[in-house]
């Protein structure tokens, strides 16, 4: 009897995964057995779920290698689950208000969402080829179901189905990579991996896999020329359903991406250090110039996403330490300038609908001054203005490569901010400068919050939260070397 609760207790690193699932179960038979009327219920528990979870792993962590292997809890995978947990919460909340009208008021959403940063947590700690691909594709399937949840809606529907065609290529490329990556080294544990390369060195059929996985990973994280999907799915989606695909999957998949190269792959860096820095390229020079003629604003996001995660690359391209602890920096603030972003996209509704175009937006500032206000912070945070967050999300990327003298490649991130300043401004000159067409309905109290809440951080980002998170960013990036 004594022995089964020891068996028990070497689960620690695993409770939070395991109360996540079971959570997850619970509430889908509380969805199923409650009126669906009131699912608004199922989506506070699974906030609250969220939010219990989170603060298991910060304040009661346990850290280890379980299940023969598979799975591993360090403070990089801390550090990552937080943000996931973080981004999963704020994006139902998102989904509260008017969520009728978005598709979104079933209590199978907020499962679904469960399911999906289950997924993503099981991501963030796998410790082999086969545990990551279980996690990342836990993660796709309630994405697919997620981003066609409005059915009656023929653009959620083409969306759901472009990224489930595209997904499953993906997959394939990713599953053709790991075969390969076992077939030379004749493991799937990532640290046995790493012994096999020490002892036998880099051939070009692990470089063959290497490429392929990386790919693989690229398509959940958007980055160039893996991208294809981003742009119509973010359109197509329920706007709370895009605020969590920006959010959530990103965070967990380059976490994925960071385990890989840093922990797996670091006997053959230099092979995969081009793969970054040319993704970190694409990704940046692309989304600037692309997103210049977008009139949707979802679209918009999209691209501008693809360019953030390539600012995050430009940290992982230089393949150290600091590198890191730019990476994880970059996309804690990345998820709150998304929170506030989605939520200042949400409060703005007139009579004929919500908010589509960026057109839409004209005059915001004069109906409603207060989320033309955060909107207009974020757009210059996200432009990288001193001393806004999104200044020293990029500062650490920056830094980092030219710590590793990757000179021209900081110059291009320069130079990609440069250029993404003309279409972020443009949304202020818009909310500010032109005339408006419709009137503003009144903005939910749970969107104010939320927007309060991120412009506060993005504001004082340098004297409140900027300091503990470069520790925990430091504790987190250490674990990896």
């Amino acid at each position: 009897m004594n022995s089964d609760v020891i068996d028990f207790a070497s689960l620690a690193p695993a409770y939070p995964e395991m109360l996540l699932a079971i959570g997850a179960v619970v509430l889908l038979v509380v969805g199923v057995v409650i009126n669906k009327e009131r699912s608004i219920l199922v989506s506070y528990a699974s906030v609250l779920l969220l939010l219990v979870v989170a603060a298991i792993i910060l304040f009661a962590p346990a850290e280890g290698v379980l299940f023969n292997g598979v799975f591993i809890a360090d403070s990089f995978a801390r550090f990552m689950k937080v943000l996931v947990l973080g981004g999963s919460a704020f994006s139902l909340l998102l989904a509260l208000p008017r969520a009728e009208e978005q598709g979104t008021h079933k209590f199978e959403y907020a499962i679904l969402v469960l399911l999906a940063t289950l997924g993503m947590m099981a991501m963030v700690s796998a410790n082999d080829l086969m545990s990551l691909y279980v996690g990342l594709e836990l993660q796709s399937l309630s994405l697919y179901v997620l981003a066609a949840i409005k059915r009656d809606d023929g653009k959620a529907t083409e969306a759901g189905l472009k990224y489930f065609v595209l997904g499953a290529l993906s997959s394939g490329m990713l599953l053709y990579g790991a075969s390969l990556i076992y077939g030379f080294t004749g493991h799937t544990n990532l640290q046995e991996i790493v012994v096999a390369i020490a002892n036998e060195g880099r051939s070009i059929g692990l470089i063959f896999g290497v490429v392929f996985l990386l790919a693989g990973v690229a398509f959940k994280i958007s980055a160039v020329p893996f991208h294809m999907w981003t742009p119509d799915v973010y359109e197509g989606a329920p706007t709370p359903v895009t605020a969590f695909f920006a959010m959530g999957p990103k965070v967990a998949a380059m976490a994925l991406m960071v385990r890989l190269v840093m922990d797996t792959f670091q006997g053959i860096a230099h092979d995969w250090q081009q793969i970054v820095i040319f993704l970190s390229i694409a990704s940046m020079v692309l989304a600037a110039f692309a997103a210049i003629g977008q009139k949707s604003i979802k679209r918009l996001i999209a691209y501008s996403s693809i360019g953030h995660v390539g600012f995050a690359l430009v940290g992982l391209s230089s393949g150290t330490q600091v590198g890191v602890e730019g990476v994880a920096i970059y996309m804690a603030i990345y998820v709150a300038m998304t929170v506030g972003l989605f939520a200042c996209i949400l409060s703005l509704r007139t009579e004929a609908g919500f908010v589509e175009t960026i057109d839409d937006l004209r005059g915001a500032a004069q109906t409603r001054p207060f989320v033309a206000a955060i909107m207009a912070i974020i757009m210059f945070s996200l432009i990288g203005m001193p001393p806004l967050a999104g200044f020293f999300a990029k500062w650490h990327a920056f830094l980092a490569a030219i710590d590793a003298q990757l000179y021209v490649l900081a110059v291009i991130g320069v130079l990609a901010s440069a250029v993404s300043a003309f279409y972020y401004l443009r949304i202020v000159k818009v909310m500010y400068f032109d005339e408006p067409v419709a009137t503003f309905e009144a903005v939910p109290a749970e969107l104010n919050i939320i927007m309060a809440v991120s412009g506060f951080l993005v504001v004082t980002y340098y004297f409140t939260v900027g300091s503990p998170l470069a520790t925990f960013a430091h504790t987190a990036a250490g674990s990896l070397f």
